[in-house]
C-alpha cells in the first residue's frame, strides 16, 4: 500500500513571496474606497495625474491599512462575524462594489478639478486625465501593500522567535515593536533623510553654477562689483540674480518722470562666510560701504529656502521709493521653502535674526533724526523667519517701522496668534485685528480695512492669498473642518471644496508642494501689483496717483497686462 505522494518542495520565487501573497482585507477595501474617493475632490489649487494619482493611492492604502487593523481588532475581540444568510452574501460584495464606484468616480473627477482651474483662469483638463490618474493610483497602492506585507511578515518572524523565551502576547507586542522601528528608521533615517541631503548636494552644485552669460557687474557700488566685500561667486545663482536684475536708477526715472536714486542692493550667500553669524556681519559691512544707511528707506529682507527674493517685491518697492531705499539678505539654504517647512521648520531662523540683529544694533547708535525707516520683509519660509527674527521686547524703545510678510506659513507664530484672535464677523482668510492700527491683511482685493485709517507707531501687513496651502495648512484639517471653508468663501476657492476627515490633512500637504505652479495672483505666486498695494500701506508712500499706481502695475505684472490686451481684443471682436 502507497502512500500519499509527496508534495513538491516551494520554489525559492514562492518562498520568497509569500509574505506577499494572499486576498485582500474586505473592510480594508471598503474603508480605502471610501477614502479613495474623498481624494478626488476639489482643494486649494489644481492637480495634474501624477499627484492626483500619488495622492488617491496613498488615500486607498491608508484606507485599507485602518480597515486591516480594525479587522485585526475585531478578531482579537472575539467577536460574532457580521451578517447572516443573505446579508453574509451581500456583505461579500461590498468590496466590488466599492471598486466599482472608484472606478465611477474617477470617471467624474474632471468636473471637480475643473472647477479649481476654471477660479484661477486655467483650461479644462484634457481626456485622459482620469485613465492616468488611475494607473498612477494603482501603482502607489500596490507599492503600499507590499511594503505592508512586508511589515507584518518582519512583525510576525520576531515575535514567533520571542516566544520561545517570553509569553506570546508579550512576544506579538515585541515583533510589532521591532518592525516598527526598524520600518521608520529605514525611511527617515536612510531614505528622508538621505534623499534630503542628495537634495541639499545638488542643489548646492547648481547654486555654485555661473552661466555664461551671468556677467558680474561693473559698477564699483554694486553687491559682487569691484570693491565689493562679498565676491562674485561667493554670492549663490539666487543672490547673482537678485543683485543684477531689478531697474537701475535710469529706469525709475524714465517712468516717473522725476530724478531717482541706484537702489542698493546687498546679498550675501552661504559659501560668503564659514557661519550664519560671520555672513551676516561681513552683510552689515557690505551695507555701509555701499553707503545704504545714508539713503531714506532701508530693509532687511529674509529670502526663500533657496535663497530667492521675489523680483515682483523688490521692483515695487523701488519704484515706490523713486530708488531712495537699500535692501540686504543673507542665504541660508540651498532648499526650496516647502521642503524645508516640512522637514525642518525652523530652517534659517538663526540667520535672519543675526542678519536683523547686527542691522538693527548699528541702525539704533544712528541719530534718529537722519537714519534711514527700518523695515523687514519676506516671502513664505522667509516671512516666518523674518517675523521671528523681530523681537518687539527688543526694540520697545525704538521699534522698527513696519513689515511686509507675503505668504505666511501656518507656523508663523505672531500670524497664527493675530488671525485667532480676529474680531468677530471677519473671516479667517482676510481677518481684521482689533482696531488695526498695527496689523492688516491683504489680498488680491487689498484690505478690508479703509485705506485712511489710521495707523500706529509700526506698521505690519500680511500679504495672503486664501488658495494658498502653505498659509492655510494645518494638521487640525485631519479632525477640524478649517475656518477658512465656512461662507462667506474667498473669490479664489473653489465653491466645490469640501473636508473630510484626514483626507483634506492629506489634499493640503500635497498642495503645499503644488502651491508654486498656480498663476500669478492665486496660491503661492504673488503678483506685482498686490505687492504695490502692500508696500503703500507698510510705507505710507505719497505722491502716487491712482493713474500712476495702474501704469505700474502694468509695467511690473505681466498678469494684468495679459488680461487688458486680452480685453482691448475682445472688444475690438
Amino acid at each position: 500500500m502507497t502512500g500519499p505522494p509527496a508534495r513538491p518542495s516551494r520554489t525559492l520565487l514562492a518562498r520568497l513571496t509569500a509574505p506577499y501573497r494572499g486576498p485582500l482585507c474586505r473592510t480594508g477595501q471598503v474603508l480605502g474606497a471610501l477614502l479613495f474617493i474623498a481624494s478626488l475632490t476639489p482643494s486649494l489649487v489644481p492637480r495634474g495625474y501624477l499627484a492626483q494619482g500619488l495622492l488617491s493611492g496613498i488615500c486607498f492604502g491608508l484606507g485599507y491599512l485602518i480597515g486591516v487593523a480594525l479587522a485585526a481588532l475585531w478578531r482579537r475581540l472575539m467577536l460574532p462575524e457580521l451578517g447572516r444568510g443573505r446579508l453574509q452574501q451581500v456583505l461579500r460584495w461590498l468590496p466590488w462594489v466599492s471598486l466599482l464606484a472608484c472606478t465611477l468616480t474617477v470617471w467624474w473627477v474632471r468636473p471637480w478639478q475643473d472647477s479649481v482651474r476654471g477660479v484661477m483662469g486655467l483650461p479644462p483638463m484634457d481626456e485622459s486625465f482620469s485613465l492616468r490618474l488611475l494607473v498612477v493610483a494603482l501603482a502607489v497602492f500596490g507599492v503600499l501593500l507590499v511594503l505592508g506585507r512586508a511589515f507584518a511578515w518582519v512583525a510576525r518572524r520576531v515575535g514567533a522567535l520571542s516566544r520561545r523565551v517570553m509569553p506570546a502576547p508579550v512576544a506579538r507586542l515585541l515583533g510589532i515593536v521591532v518592525a516598527a522601528v526598524l520600518f521608520f528608521n529605514i525611511a527617515n533615517g536612510v531614505l528622508l533623510r538621505g534623499a534630503l541631503h542628495a537634495a541639499d548636494a545638488s542643489f548646492g552644485k547648481a547654486d555654485a553654477l555661473i552661466p555664461p552669460d551671468a556677467i558680474a557687474p561693473t559698477r564699483p557700488g554694486a553687491t559682487g562689483g569691484p570693491g565689493s566685500l562679498v565676491a562674485w561667486e561667493q554670492m549663490g545663482r539666487a543672490g547673482r540674480d537678485y543683485v543684477t536684475a531689478g531697474p537701475d536708477a535710469a529706469d525709475i526715472a524714465a517712468f516717473t518722470g522725476t530724478p531717482a536714486l541706484q537702489p542698493i542692493r546687498v546679498y550675501a550667500g552661504l559659501p560668503a562666510a564659514a557661519d550664519a553669524r560671520a555672513r551676516a556681519r561681513l552683510a552689515l559691512r557690505e551695507l555701509q560701504r555701499q553707503g545704504g544707511f545714508e539713503r531714506a528707506n532701508l530693509v532687511v529682507i529674509t529670502p526663500t529656502g533657496t535663497g530667492w527674493v521675489d523680483p515682483a517685491a523688490a521692483d515695487s518697492l523701488e519704484y515706490l521709493l523713486h530708488g531712495n531705499v537699500a535692501s540686504v539678505a543673507v542665504q541660508y539654504s540651498y532648499l526650496s521653502s516647502p521642503l524645508s517647512l516640512m522637514v525642518e521648520p525652523e530652517y534659517g531662523e538663526e540667520t535672519s535674526r543675526l542678519l536683523f540683529a547686527e542691522v538693527y544694533a548699528y541702525w539704533r547708535t544712528l541719530p534718529a533724526e537722519t537714519r534711514p525707516r527700518l523695515f523687514v520683509h519676506g516671502l513664505s519660509l522667509g516671512a516666518m523667519n523674518s517675523e521671528r527674527s523681530v523681537n518687539l521686547f527688543d526694540m520697545i524703545d525704538t521699534p522698527i517701522d513696519g513689515a511686509l510678510w507675503s505668504g505666511p506659513p501656518f507656523a508663523t507664530r505672531t500670524w497664527r496668534q493675530t488671525t485667532n484672535q480676529r474680531n468677530a464677523g471677519s473671516p479667517e482668510w482676510l481677518p481684521v485685528f482689533r482696531d488695526s492700527r498695527a496689523v492688516r491683511f491683504m489680498n488680491q482685493g487689498g484690505s478690508p480695512v479703509p485705506a485712511d485709517a489710521p495707523w500706529g507707531r509700526m506698521r505690519v501687513v500680511y500679504l495672503q492669498y486664501a488658495s494658498d496651502p502653505i498659509t492655510f495648512f494645518t494638521p487640525h484639517d485631519a479632525w477640524r473642518q478649517p475656518d477658512w471653508m465656512a461662507e462667506p468663501r474667498a473669490p479664489d476657492v473653489s465653491p466645490a471644496v469640501r473636508w473630510y476627515p484626514l483626507v483634506s490633512m492629506l489634499q493640503l500637504a500635497l498642495d503645499m508642494l503644488l502651491a508654486d505652479r498656480t498663476p500669478m495672483g492665486y496660491g503661492h505666486v504673488f503678483a506685482p501689483s498686490h505687492y504695490i498695494a502692500g508696500w503703500q500701506a507698510v510705507l505710507g508712500t505719497q505722491g502716487w496717483s491712482a493713474g500712476d499706481i495702474r501704469r505700474l502695475q502694468f509695467l511690473l505684472d505681466p498678469r494684468r497686462r495679459q488680461q487688458i490686451e486680452q480685453r482691448r481684443s475682445g472688444a475690438g471682436g
